[in-house]
């Protein structure tokens, strides 16, 4: 928990995940009180919202908060994408579906730009993938967490595209864009943690310029990797002045 509140912004995020903590934690301690065993279904994720977010970062502590609870028997996260699945032949992404859901038995396994998956009805190596990894999910029910992510708007269309995925896949989290202040505090996180020393002045500036890029913003807003890319180019532009 102190990783995840060290992470900018999110507060929607940190809230869903500490109550799906308590909501387990507590089922355990009541279970132990009554001499049983606890009863905590093992539910599979979507997370919704554009690159940068922090969807990966969330996953892998997500995973850390369900092995220190006792709900899986590793920490470990494997982070595949629809590629990863889909073997142009036919029979052979089946087989490879199988195999990389194998891998991520005991932790979490996130597809990430999940609704690529399918690319239409006609299809058939990305509903060979679902089917594959519908069946996964049930037959190795408990054993791992499944998190498939993408932009909200194609993953709501991806799950309602199939009846298994949306009865699967019941649990949402959703992903805001940050906020100009806040990747203006990600952008001095990032200067602090390389001992650059950001003055008032230019603290306003990049202020300024992320308040007219979250202004401008359309889906392929990276959010993060944004902070990123002018975090680099600073330090760049500083090292050209300096040699001159």
């Amino acid at each position: 928990f102190r990783e995840l509140d060290q992470l900018v912004g999110l507060d929607s995020v940190k809230k869903e995940i500490r109550t799906l903590a308590d909501s387990i934690f507590t089922e355990q301690e009541r279970a132990r009180m009554e001499d049983r065993q606890p009863e905590i279904p093992m539910f599979h994720y979507q997370f919704l919202g554009n690159p940068g977010t922090g969807k990966t970062t969330v996953a892998r502590i997500m995973g850390n908060i369900f092995y220190s609870l006792g709900l899986l028997p590793t920490n470990k996260l494997l982070e595949i994408t629809p590629g990863d699945l889909i073997i142009g032949f036919v029979g052979h992404t089946a087989k490879q579906t199988r195999k990389m859901v194998k891998r991520g038995i005991g932790g979490v396994l996130f597809i990430d730009e999940a609704y690529t998956l399918k690319s239409g009805d006609n299809d058939s190596f990305g509903a060979e993938a679902i089917d594959t990894l519908l069946k996964r999910l049930e037959d190795d029910r408990g054993k791992f967490v499944c998190i498939v992510a993408g932009y909200t708007d194609q993953m709501h269309d991806f799950i309602d595209s199939n009846p298994g995925l949306k009865s699967r896949f019941t649990q949402t989290i959703h992903f805001d864009d940050y906020t100009a202040d806040e990747l203006t505090e990600i952008f001095l996180k990032m200067a602090h943690g390389k001992r650059f020393t950001v003055d008032e002045e230019t603290e306003k500036g990049i202020n300024r310029l992320f308040s007219q890029m979250y202004l401008r913003r359309d889906k392929n807003f990276g959010n993060a990797r944004e902070a990123r890319r002018v975090f680099d180019e600073a330090v760049e532009r500083q090292s050209q002045r300096l040699m001159t």
